[in-house]
């Protein structure tokens, strides 16, 4: 009894071994190059569309404008954001924060609930790797087992036109992008203008763009799948936030086991055989070289070819669609529909409350931002005639698309403001800084720090109100 016991133990830790290293790596850690078959199907075209759609948008995301302003730029040397052409600034870190915790929120409920459903359909990476760069490998140097036989055979005329044919593309197609995210941080002018002026005169942006080039290109070209199973810390997050209830790519082991060549003919249910044939047409599919029947596993980024391969198999041999499926591992085990946890409903009512505060505090989020302090270091001045004086540091940002002539008053208590040189025009998108002097009547004095309310006007209106401290003489 003891042996038997001791077969199944060595049988289970056999079947277990995956678990104990990557797939991409032999037994002395030499990276082993994932030649992936090109995949086919329903999922891989909603894939591509998606691809499409989102590369359409980065491509074309610079040149859009709403209202004058570019739909994103992130220009992070004049601290200014723009979002769907709302301008943010460093005032309004709060709202990034907000909008960065509502965005982690956001992710770890898609996560719990439909496992890395955003690494296969959304992540840059996939996107970039699978729609763009894998397309491309595959129509020069064709599909797996050509791509094989073309590393392997020796660097004759054929082999160095197409391994350097596609490389130029991938370095050309990595210095289109950069030159995108580039226009994203410094906008579409400023590109162009980089570009017209050449490397002599933007030495240190051309640099920054072949270096940033290169990295792009070795992404792609060497690292590869190396980003999603020894980068990328996301991956490493599924362990904890996955439970059996969480819907992944999953292959379906209570209907696939065991698993049995296909003969025609035969009845597989009356062997007792299930409807897996063994013939690895899913690891063959799979970008990150795992074989999906081992279960869920950390290089597993759900991208669903290995769905696609199994579904065209399971027409072949007669049998129904979604032996790997998108499923549960307690749909899959005891056969129950999936339901919310209470987990999931955890994080939906954290992230509609977050999203909540965050449209809340966009609503209320004002066109300007005032800040008037008190020029540190000086104290209160008597005028001849008898009025108080203190001296304030006025900085403004205007977050709208129209200039303003700007215009202070005293409106709590009774006084005067005078300005230090001449009024503020504050442009549009732009910062405004000046002095000013606000006097005030001892007789409105109470005690020796006064709060006072300040108007700001622009072009006549009111368009904020700025309470700050006002220092006088003791009664």
């Amino acid at each position: 009894m003891a042996e038997v016991q001791d077969l199944y133990h060595e049988q289970d830790a056999a079947n277990e071994t995956f678990r104990d290293h990557l797939a991409t790596m032999d037994k002395k850690g030499k990276r082993l190059w994932v030649y992936p078959k090109k995949p086919k199907g329903r999922f891989t075209n909603y894939r591509s569309v998606v691809s499409y759609a989102l590369l359409l948008i980065l491509i074309g995301g610079p040149f859009i404008k709403i209202a004058g302003q570019p739909l994103l730029l992130l220009d992070i040397i004049e601290r200014r954001f723009i979002i769907f052409g709302q301008v943010f600034w460093p005032q309004d870190s709060f709202l990034f924060a907000i909008g960065m915790i509502t965005s982690i929120v956001f992710i770890i409920l898609f996560t719990v609930v439909f496992g890395r459903i955003f690494c296969g359909w959304i992540c840059p990476q996939t996107i970039f790797m699978e729609g763009v760069f894998r397309k491309i490998e595959y129509w020069i140097e064709g599909d797996y087992m050509a791509q094989k036989k073309l590393d392997k055979r020796p660097w004759d005329k054929e082999k160095i036109l197409k391994k350097s044919s596609k490389h130029l593309i991938f370095i050309l197609i990595s210095a289109i992008i950069m030159h995108t995210f580039m226009a994203y941080l410094v906008g579409v002018e400023k590109m162009q203008e980089i570009i017209r002026e050449g490397p002599t005169e933007s030495a240190g942006g051309f640099i920054a763009m072949i270096v940033l080039t290169g990295l792009f290109y070795g992404v792609f070209s060497r690292l590869r799948e190396q980003v999603c199973t020894t980068i990328c810390p996301y991956g490493r997050l599924q362990g904890v936030l996955l439970d059996r209830q969480s819907i992944v790519v999953a292959y379906d082991h209570a209907r696939g086991e065991q698993r049995g060549k296909f003969r025609k003919g035969e009845e597989r249910e009356t062997l007792g055989t299930g409807d897996c044939i063994d013939c690895k047409q899913c690891v063959y599919v799979c970008p990150t070289g795992i074989d999906i029947r081992n279960g869920t596993q950390l290089e597993c980024v759900n991208c669903t070819a290995c769905i696609d391969a199994c579904d065209s198999i399971m027409d072949r041999i007669g049998k129904p669609r979604g032996l790997v499926r998108y499923a549960s591992e307690q749909n899959i085990a005891d056969k129950q529909p999936f339901s919310f946890t209470g987990r999931m409903s955890a994080y939906s009512i954290l992230l509609v409350a977050l999203i909540g505060i965050l449209v809340s505090l966009l609503i209320i989020r004002s066109d300007f931002e005032t800040t008037i302090l008190r020029t540190p270091g000086m104290m209160y001045q008597e005028r001849e005639d008898g009025m108080i004086t203190n001296l304030y540091q006025l900085k403004m940002v205007n977050k709208t698309n129209e200039g303003k002539n700007i215009h202070l008053e005293l409106l709590e208590p009774s006084g005067e403001v005078v300005m230090v040189g001449s009024d503020i025009r504050l442009e549009a998108q732009g910062i405004g800084e000046g002095a000013f002097f606000v006097a005030i009547d001892p007789n409105n004095l109470e005690k020796m720090s006064t709060k006072i309310t300040i108007g700001v006007h622009g072009d006549g209106e009111l368009v904020e109100k700025v309470k700050t401290k006002f220092l006088g003489p003791v009664k």
